[in-house]
């Protein structure tokens, strides 16, 4: 007996949601299916399959009915791509305009992502793309067509098998029912006020990596993150990016906290207090991680990898930044 057919939902809010607003969302189009998954900061994926029979609808209508309650009850505008899996229909939502929907049937899947380039897919960072592009490899249905040995002599065993795999469509993640972002926060409170930006900067870089240890520590990922800097004064300054993708890894947190920091502009300001917020917190098997060809990649995540080993055996201050050594 064949598998049931798959019908996932990928839905983009065209709105600036706060953390209440986003969990209304949630609770709305659970009403449609069980079966959501949060993608804060302004995304929801559905996986349909199971209430097509109860609403008696296409997956189709199901989307269309979903996205008017989105707009009648909240006003939220929003685009939809519907697929046979999660990558299918996140790649199927970047390519609707507001208010539409892409519909990528399972039969048409090959066909849809041939000519698409392979940048659409997740995970393709500029140094892939430009590897791929010097051997004339523009598109995603070139990378089908590629022998798998040619594209792992170009890529390595593991990344080629990774991007042959999307390549062709496949993606084997169910839609996992999570509640709306939790969030972790590192804070620092110093005991006079501080005018040194270099202390400013030791100071961020050190939350940055308390923030990324305990994101490995609970097997999460960040999708934002918020510095939040208080003066001496009583008043504060807020800001908010989010990460070139979710991610656990302490260099990427440091280098967005940082040019958070940077975005200040502190100058001479006399600083008491720092705080880092990190938001959009998901599970770290759900992420797509950047095919990357730089081997120095590879090694600072095994180094952080042991690093955390030897913080777990010997205590927090075991391995640290040389930036942070007293």
């Amino acid at each position: 007996m064949s598998a049931r057919q798959r019908h996932i939902a990928h839905l983009h809010l065209h709105a600036g949601l706060t953390e209440a607003q986003y969990g209304d969302i949630i609770e709305l189009v659970s009403g449609v299916t069980p079966h959501v998954q949060a993608i804060p900061p302004g995304a929801v994926q559905l996986d349909l399959t199971s209430a097509l029979r109860y609403f008696d609808l296409s997956p189709y209508d199901m989307v269309q009915m979903t996205m008017m309650r989105l707009k009648g009850l909240y006003g939220i505008d929003s685009s939809a791509g519907l697929a046979g899996n999660r990558m299918l229909a996140a790649m199927a939502a970047d390519t609707a305009a507001p208010g539409e929907t892409t519909w990528v049937p399972a039969e048409r899947a090959a066909d849809w992502l041939h000519p698409r380039p392979v940048t659409a897919l997740p995970g393709i960072g500029r140094a892939t793309a430009e590897t791929l592009s010097r051997y004339g490899l523009h598109t995603i249905g070139q990378i089908t067509d590629l022998p798998s040995a040619t594209l792992q002599r170009l890529l390595g065993a593991g990344q080629a098998r990774l991007l042959a795999e999307r390549a062709r469509g496949h993606d084997p993640r169910p839609v996992t029912p999570s509640e709306p972002a939790e969030h972790l926060i590192a804070d620092l409170v110093l005991e006079r006020d501080c005018l040194d930006p270099a202390q400013h900067h030791r100071a961020v870089l050190g939350l940055a990596e308390q923030i990324g240890q305990r994101l490995r520590g609970e097997g999460r990922i960040a999708s934002r993150l918020t510095l939040t800097v208080r003066y001496a004064d009583r008043s504060s300054s807020t800001r908010t990016r989010a990460l070139p993708e979710p991610t656990d890894h302490s260099p990427a947190l440091a280098a967005t906290a940082l040019g958070l920091l940077t975005s200040l502009g502190l100058q001479r300001a006399r600083v008491r207090a720092y705080a880092i917020r990190a938001d959009g917190l998901l599970p770290d098997e759900n992420a797509y991680w950047q095919l990357s060809l730089d081997p120095g990649d590879a090694r600072a995540r095994a180094a952080e990898v042991a690093a955390d080993r030897a913080r777990r055996r010997f205590g927090p201050q075991a391995v640290q930044p040389a930036t942070l050594a007293d």
